[in-house]
């Protein structure tokens, strides 16, 4: 079982990248991945992000098993909006996250807009994904300490690990906290494999980020020297149990 934890769909309003849905089904062709969760591109109106939802959610129906939605509202927008789209999309839309974007979306984790996320996710039972990295400060994974603590039973995955620069901060932050995990997309290979011998393969995860990165991720698992057991788990099995798949 392989499943991507990270992929879009949709148009970036904020990085003007165009993410198709033919990308996304031939990368599951090509590379044998199962399940594919999809999150829209940066959208920051309500309209914008319903229409990527609504795509999304199109896509899930038509291939059954294969996609599911993750939901990605601006946090910054009314918290009525915000959430009844949040729910409309958990409870109607049946996807099985949210993701907190700090950099497109100019979020401080630990604000009140930033907070709201986390709050609605624990009220729905549903793990947040965030963004780690590119855009400081509030890309920061050191940042999500108080919100790990705060909200302990609330699933949290790293995306991209810090990629490369944060990498201490994010496995730190998992080491510290049961409740966060790490996605690795565009870190080192020799780093994810530290991370699965130290702080465990049932917390990390793949993801492509990107339908054009698939393979060249799913080398870096495949390349390291990983027991099969190790292997099983990082390309599903943690994501399966996170996202309760």
């Amino acid at each position: 079982m392989i499943i991507d934890t990270h992929a879009h769909l949709g148009k970036d309003k904020v990085f003007d990248e165009e993410f198709g849905e033919e990308e996304l089904i031939e990368a599951q062709k090509r590379n044998g991945i199962n399940i594919t969760i999809v999150q829209p591109a940066t959208a920051n109106s309500i309209e914008d992000v319903k229409k990527q939802h609504d795509a999304i959610f199109d896509l899930c129906r038509r291939y059954p098993g294969r996609f599911y939605g993750m939901a990605n509202p601006n946090p910054h927008l009314p918290d009525n909006v915000y959430g009844a789209e949040l729910r409309r999309c958990i409870t109607e839309l049946k996807f099985v996250g949210v993701k907190l974007q700090p950099f497109a979306h100019a979020v401080n984790p630990l604000g009140r807009d930033g907070r709201k996320v986390f709050t609605l996710a624990n009220k729905l039972e549903i793990p947040v994904m965030v963004h780690t990295g590119s855009g400081i400060p509030w890309s920061e994974p050191s940042l999500l300490h108080p919100i790990a603590e705060e909200y302990a039973t609330v699933k949290i995955i790293v995306a991209h690990a810090g990629m490369m620069v944060f990498a201490s901060e994010a496995a730190y932050l998992t080491k510290k906290h049961v409740n966060v995990f790490l996605e690795c997309t565009w870190t080192a290979g020799f780093l994810i494999k530290q991370w699965i011998r130290d702080i465990g393969k049932e917390r990390v995860m793949f993801g492509s980020d990107h339908a054009d990165n698939a393979a060249a991720e799913l080398t870096k698992y495949r390349s390291i020297g990983l027991t099969d057991e190790e292997i099983d788990w990082v390309l599903g099995k943690a994501a399966q149990s996170v996202f309760g798949l």
